[in-house]
């Protein structure tokens, strides 16, 4: 599993942060994910002091990723040399280190040539301030088009038992290059953990008016079937449905680390207590089944 950190510097403060990246560290845990955009920088500022005072920077594969902002600014350029490198020295100040494990771009930017992004990837490697590059929210064909011009060995993208839609495109293009899948929300926006069959709890994302519409798109009647297979399996196993719906992700062909988040120390406990667990075949085969998506032309041909 992968530390998530979107949450730090919002619903999570500097204290419950602390008490998750020592829980996620003693666990045997290594990738911590944050992101520029993570609260206008202030994740980055909580794990860099964390990383000072906590943990030893060597302990952990430290992860954060560019967004293409555009703005005023004369570095405000979306995916441009100019506006990657300025961000990438920002993060490196808000983490306080001299360099980051995998440095990832968040979007794809239509407006910049993509030589000119994968230039500004090949200097921040060169230099030594980023040891590897990835991508975020990529579709098939721009991973693909990144994936055979530059050194991209990773790409982070939605997936969960009810999100497939990477399968159709991005993981056979991440397998043809050899890149590794990094899924986000592998709990489909914490639908899957079965806390939304009988309402919205009051403490929960959905109810949060920042975070309800984020939720709402995975509470659908297709999500409820799904849900209740987790469940079902959860029950037979004796174990959770997070656990279940970890274990099925983490086991997907391609993934190296589903990247889970966690508002508390209590949330992260249970998603990696997910590491113990080894689905049945006939469990994996009917959760497969129950959460298939349609595949068509041309990513099935000949059919």
């Amino acid at each position: 599993m992968g530390l998530g950190t979107m949450t730090w510097g919002g619903e999570t403060d500097a204290e419950e942060a602390a008490s998750q990246l020592v829980a996620f560290v003693d666990a045997g845990g290594t990738l911590v994910d944050t992101a520029d955009i993570y609260h206008e920088g202030e994740g980055e500022r909580i794990l860099g002091s964390l990383l000072a005072d906590l943990v030893p920077r060597d302990d952990i594969v430290l992860a954060t990723k560019a967004v293409a902002r555009r703005g005023d600014g004369p570095f405000d350029g979306g995916a441009s040399r100019g506006a990657l490198l300025s961000a990438l020295d920002g993060s490196l100040k808000r983490l306080g280190v001299d360099h980051i494990d995998l440095w990832q771009l968040h979007a794809w930017d239509p407006a910049v040539p993509v030589q000119e992004t994968l230039s500004a990837v090949d200097y921040a490697i060169t230099s030594g301030k980023v040891r590897y590059a990835g991508v975020s929210n990529y579709a098939g064909w721009q991973l693909a088009t990144v994936a055979a011009s530059g050194p991209i060995v990773s790409t982070q993208a939605e997936y969960s038992l009810v999100e497939r839609g990477i399968e159709r495109e991005v993981v056979p293009a991440a397998a043809h290059h050899g890149v590794g899948l990094l899924p986000w929300a592998p709990l489909g926006r914490g639908v899957l953990t079965g806390k939304y069959r009988t309402g919205t709890p009051a403490d929960s994302r959905g109810a949060s008016a920042t975070f309800a519409g984020y939720v709402e798109q995975h509470r659908t009647e297709r999500a409820a079937r799904i849900v209740q297979a987790v469940v079902t399996a959860a029950d037979g196993l004796g174990t959770s449905p997070l656990a279940v719906a970890l274990a099925w992700v983490r086991d997907q062909p391609g993934v190296v680390a589903p990247i889970v988040g966690s508002r508390d120390t209590g949330q992260l406990t249970g998603s990696l207590a997910a590491e113990e667990i080894t689905l049945p075949p006939a469990i994996k085969s009917a959760l497969d089944d129950v959460s298939a998506i349609e595949f068509g032309y041309p990513e099935r041909w000949p059919r």
